[in-house]
């Protein structure tokens, strides 16, 4: 039996994943969270085999908790849901721990499969986002400046370029707003980039936003 934990901080999504799984004899669902916050206790008590964890939870967004999952409950295996496809997303997720990437557009028919797939200790992505992923990586270079950056600046370059104060994005990621700057400072310093103004435009230009 499979032991499955949702996380997302959409009501009618986690009952929607609820219903289609509740067919499935051998997945069983032993909790649900709506935020960060909710998922680490509930993870450390539980120890789930899976953990379905939406990219996009307010706070902390699952990018960002992911760590903390691997290290609460290394043995849980994450799939990562979005309704977002974006290649960044999905290699950023993967090579954070994730052990899949699923939009929740394609959930119906596939769900089950990568819960399967992944709790078997195997990687699952869907057809059109590995063609997607071969493609990006095609085109990679070795100095890609987004690579240059760490989950966290990554987040703080996000939120900035999306119109956040510096409180604001303290408060969702729960630090200081002396350390939003420092995170700024080092984006601007790694991205040789000048301003804020010049930070919107490169998210803009690489997708972030």
């Amino acid at each position: 039996m499979i032991r499955l934990l949702i996380a997302d901080d959409h009501h009618i999504v986690r009952e929607g994943l609820k219903k289609i799984l509740a067919f499935e004899d051998d997945i069983i669902l032993v909790g649900e969270a709506n935020s960060a916050e909710t998922l680490l206790p509930m993870l450390e008590d539980l120890r789930p085999d899976v953990l379905l964890l939406d990219i996009s939870m307010p706070g902390r967004s699952g990018l960002d908790v992911l760590p903390d999952v691997r290290r609460i409950s290394e043995n849980t295996r994450v799939l990562m849901l979005t309704m977002h496809p974006e290649e960044m997303h999905a290699m950023r997720s993967l090579r954070a721990g994730a052990s899949g990437y699923l939009t929740k557009d394609a959930i119906p028919s596939e769900l089950p499969a990568a819960v399967r797939r992944i709790h078997a200790g195997r990687r699952y992505i869907t057809p059109d986002m590995a063609e997607r992923l071969v493609s990006e990586l095609t085109q990679l270079h070795s100095d890609d400046p987004l690579d240059l950056l760490s989950m966290r600046e990554h987040e703080v370059l996000r939120l900035l370029a999306q119109g956040d104060t510096p409180a604001s994005i303290a408060e969702q990621l729960h630090i200081s707003p002396r350390t939003v700057g420092t995170y700024r400072r080092r984006i601007l310093l790694k991205l040789q980039l000048e301003n804020t103004a010049d930070m919107i435009r490169f998210a803009l230009s690489h997708g972030l936003i």
